[in-house]
């Protein structure tokens, strides 16, 4: 069952590069058709799998209107917003944004300076102040070395509507079924790591923002899905068929893994700009033999 305002499965859109490193417009536009046709719920556009910390302001700029004008209005598209490390500095970027055609933003947490949960809870309700359209919180510990804690989001969801979602991508699952059981009925929790998005969906999560999505639109949706109409058989199988090849997307790294799995599939090249680079010559074998098996 599908939540207000948007749920299910979002996609964190890769942007394609032609040989030279510069945008590939052309493919941009086939791959959102692409995730489109193959039943995806919302688009999110310049988040982690999407590059944007090797685009300029200019060109984040650029893919975000270019991803709205295709969509046309026939999905809800998300702006990710990095560099926030500096709270002011994003919320004045805020206040001179465009957000014609944006139907929320997926902000991370500070990153390297470590913040403090009171800090990170100063940080997000600042830029909920600034932000005129919904904020998905975006938990990633991994990357920004500190972690929101359950309390910390539960807080956030409590003290302001402005929050709608949390990207949950701690690989926690205790923690995110702590945000589960005592979030307000509005909020919305979301997998952000692909393997975990059956048992979060059981446990109550009503979606996720996929990086495999990107490659197999159709099936992971279709996961998705059938989980949250409490079709488990179906979501057991589909999950089932992908599941071996989650591992070997993040094997040298996000994004370099799906794009090697969709030049694979001959969606896109696995062109990246440094300092991210393509995937050893072994970990592209490999993703070879897992597609294959799927087919």
């Amino acid at each position: 069952m599908r939540q207000p305002p948007f749920s299910g499965a979002g996609v964190a859109l890769v942007t394609p590069f032609k040989e030279d490193k510069a945008i590939d417009y052309p493919t941009l536009e086939k791959l959102i058709e692409f995730v489109i046709g193959g039943g995806v719920d919302f688009i999110v556009s310049l988040g982690t799998t999407g590059e944007a910390i090797t685009l300029s302001s200019q060109e984040c700029r650029d893919v975000l209107d270019f991803t709205i004008k295709i969509v046309n209005g026939r999905l809800p598209v998300v702006a990710g917003l990095f560099g926030s490390n500096y709270t002011e500095k994003l919320v004045n970027s805020l206040k001179a944004y465009n957000f014609d055609g944006i139907d929320a933003i997926m902000s991370s947490s500070p990153a390297y300076s470590k913040p403090s949960q009171e800090g990170i809870y100063q940080h997000y309700m600042a830029v909920a102040d600034a932000s005129p359209v919904p904020i998905i919180i975006y938990n990633v510990p991994g990357r920004t070395s500190s972690n929101v804690a359950a309390a910390t989001t539960l807080r956030l969801a409590h003290a302001s509507d402005k929050f709608i979602a949390v990207k949950e991508a701690s690989g926690d699952l205790a923690q995110a079924m702590k945000i589960l059981k005592d979030k307000p009925a509005r909020f919305q929790v979301w997998s952000g790591d692909d393997p975990l998005t059956l048992p979060l969906i059981a446990c109550g999560a009503t979606g996720v923002i996929s990086v495999i999505a990107n490659a197999f639109p159709e099936q992971f949706s279709g996961l998705v899905h059938a989980a949250m109409d409490g079709d488990f058989e179906e979501a057991r199988r589909l999950n089932n068929l992908l599941l071996d090849i989650h591992p070997w997307l993040y094997a040298d790294g996000n994004p370099s893994g799906i794009k090697a799995a969709m030049e694979i599939l001959g969606l896109c090249r696995q062109d990246l700009r440094i300092p991210l680079t393509p995937v050893t010559e072994a970990t592209y074998e490999r993703l070879r033999k897992e597609l294959r098996m799927v087919g």
